[in-house]
């Protein structure tokens, strides 16, 4: 099986100063022919798939210096993006198309349909990224004071998940013959109401749409707490890690495999993608002024902002060229990636001011950087390794990033062995390696006499 490659789809980078690059594109809030352009050179360079972050909230409201000057993370001005997806859809034909759908504040019906119609729309190429909602103040836009309970939500997302898949289950394969002679649009007899009711849901269906070319659209998860490991050992198709060593991301890679065969499922039934932001140039010195230049874009409000959200304690309270604090403690927000970030920067003895240079060129995980063969080893050695399946690759600039990644380290994974030169197949589970799940409501025509 070849390296997946995954391209973080955001138009304005991953890097909290890229969008002020003087390579970077202009006005990139909601623009189509942005996304456009970086979902086809995703495609020129045969990646599996696009994926768009998502979030329901715009943050920084009571900090106005912040949210003049706010960052793509925060996504202030960014389509819905299952509605972009679908936009994508029509100008490419190979790449998956992931976006983020949230279990804690959205509703299994909606969420089915909607994934449903973009496999539809896409032939095959859907994928949702299933996430419990990091973000406090999303709460605040769905009738509620504050953020549902950490074990709630992941409670609910299970249920959740389990009802997706049930309706995306609802219809038979062949259940519409649509046939004009005889006057039948559907088989009413391949048809099943799923009628679930549990403690966080009841859910009548069927879903009002074929069953998808997939089967099952693939679900995507990206929680590395307990909690978010058996999440994804019993339901994901693919996950999202995030670990800043070799050694931390093959044991992350070796619990997670191994958490899946009391689900009764095989550690291949699942891939782990390591989320990685390349910053690759010419050569070695090229590749570290950009980032240089990235780092003199970011004042340092802004910095110990964003570096105050991925730990969940306001950094502003430390000295800024003072030591990384030694935190502890369970917060509601995003508490696997707060510690390794501590960690880390206590590892290194690292400053604030350091630990938040060091972390927002890798907001999307880990960074690799350096001329293309420096690059390429780097994602050799990981995959190799048994540290991932593959890569969430992010640019720190957009589009430029992306297109030297295609152009100068992907020809050398390629004349490797290491990734495909075309496309495998026609859906995003063929292109993954990733089986065609079966209904469970109905047997495939022609094999009712196996299944006696």
């Amino acid at each position: 099986m070849p390296m997946i490659l995954a391209a973080n789809a955001n138009a304005q980078g991953s890097h909290v100063g890229e969008w002020r690059h003087p390579t970077a594109w202009d006005k990139p809030a909601a623009n189509l022919e942005n996304a456009v352009r970086l979902a086809q050179i995703a495609e020129a360079g045969k990646m599996d798939l696009l994926f768009l972050a998502d979030g329901n909230g715009v943050r920084n409201l009571d900090k106005p210096d912040l949210f003049a000057a706010t960052a793509p993370s925060d996504r202030p001005g960014i389509f819905e993006p299952v509605t972009l997806l679908s936009a994508l859809s029509m100008v490419t034909r190979h790449i998956g198309l992931v976006a983020t759908a949230t279990t804690t504040y959205d509703e299994p019906f909606g969420v089915a349909r909607r994934f449903a119609s973009l496999d539809h729309l896409s032939k095959g190429r859907a994928g949702w990224n299933l996430v419990t909602t990091s973000n406090p103040g999303d709460a605040l836009n769905f009738s509620h004071d504050e953020h549902v309970a950490r074990a709630d939500r992941y409670e609910r997302a299970g249920e959740f998940a389990e009802i997706v898949k049930g309706l995306w289950d609802s219809w038979a394969d062949d259940a519409f013959p649509q046939d004009k002679a005889s006057g039948k649009y559907l088989d009413p007899k391949k048809v099943h109401a799923l009628n679930h009711k549990g403690k966080h849901f009841r859910v009548a269906g069927p879903l009002n749409a074929p069953r998808p070319p997939q089967g099952h659209p693939l679900i995507f998860s990206a929680g590395q707490s307990d909690a978010g490991k058996e999440l994804s050992a019993s339901t994901a198709d693919c996950v999202f890690a995030i670990e800043g060593t070799i050694e931390n991301a093959q044991k992350l890679y070796a619990d997670l495999k191994g958490r899946m065969a009391k689900y009764g499922r095989r550690p291949d039934e699942m891939k782990i993608l390591a989320g990685t932001t390349i910053v690759v140039g010419e050569t070695e010195a090229e590749a570290e002024r950009i980032l240089q230049e990235l780092e003199e874009l970011v004042p340092v409000p802004v910095g110990l902002d964003y570096l105050s959200k991925m730990v969940g304690v306001r950094m502003a309270d430390y000295p800024l060229d003072g030591p990384m604090p030694e935190l502890s403690g369970e917060h509601i927000g995003p508490t696997a990636i707060g510690h390794s970030i501590v960690a880390m920067a206590r590892a290194k003895g690292l400053t604030v001011r350091e630990t938040y240079k060091t972390v927002l060129p890798q907001m999307a995980g880990n960074i690799f950087r350096g001329d293309p063969v420096q690059v390429a080893d780097k994602l050799e050695a990981w995959y190799r390794g048994k540290a991932c399946d593959g890569f969430m690759i992010a640019a720190p600039v957009v589009p430029t990033g992306m297109e030297r990644f295609t152009q100068l380290v992907i020809p050398i994974l390629q004349k490797r062995g290491l990734f495909r030169t075309e496309y495998e197949g026609r859906t995003l589970r063929e292109n993954l390696g990733l089986a065609r799940p079966e209904n469970r409501f109905f047997v495939p025509a022609g094999t009712e006499a196996m299944a006696k």
